[in-house]
């Protein structure tokens, strides 16, 4: 997930000028995903014989970019933050956001995804760019949030939290990123607070 963070201030632009794209909108949604997580970070319990576990942690504060498949969502879509490209400034970059997840269906949640959708509103014709798992391969993929546990999740079950990315101040390439959520249901219970940190 990546958006511009450059001004688009500075542009000498006409009061009636058009930007291509003009909208985007960061989306957020639960999937299943055991399979990929036991061979991305279990892995490190037995890696040739050697427990390197203690690397499980490090592992997961960096967001995984890769292609989702649909049929692992078993939430809602939660549309986090839309940006006016036309009018931000590098002040509105930042997401600051509660979320709140509806479950499609009994499963497990074992991360979070965020994508997005660009959209050219000046167009005669409604035309997007989508990046939702299953909306068709983009570069841009989709990004995945691992959390230390998993939740058991009922139909129409509520996950709530609040999601916020950051630019690095120390480091603009960079983007940090906080996911707490509070979760209550028949099955299962947890609170988790995450930090993670994606490399420019």
């Amino acid at each position: 997930m990546k958006l511009t963070n450059d001004s688009l201030q500075h542009l000498e632009m006409k009061p009636d000028g058009l930007i291509f794209p003009d909208r985007a909108t960061v989306y957020m949604v639960g999937i299943e995903d055991r399979d990929y997580k036991e061979d991305k970070v279990e892995w490190w319990s037995n890696v040739y014989g050697y427990n390197m576990s203690c690397l499980k942690n490090y592992v997961m504060r960096e967001p995984l970019v890769d292609t989702v498949d649909k049929r692992q969502i078993c939430t809602d879509h939660f549309p986090l933050k839309t940006f006016d490209l036309k009018t931000m400034t590098i002040n509105d970059i930042n997401i600051d956001a509660n979320f709140r997840l509806h479950a499609l269906r009994d499963d497990y949640v074992h991360a979070f995804v965020t994508y997005f959708i660009i959209e050219f509103t000046a167009c005669p014709q409604r035309t997007i760019i989508n990046t939702a798992p299953g909306a068709g391969y983009t570069h841009w993929k989709q990004t995945v949030f691992y959390f230390p546990d998993y939740l058991t999740i009922k139909n129409d079950e509520i996950l709530e939290g609040k999601f916020s990315c950051k630019v690095n101040l120390e480091n603009t390439k960079k983007l940090d990123f906080g996911i707490d959520f509070q979760f209550n249901g028949e099955l299962s219970s947890l609170h988790n607070q995450n930090q993670y940190f994606m490399k420019g």
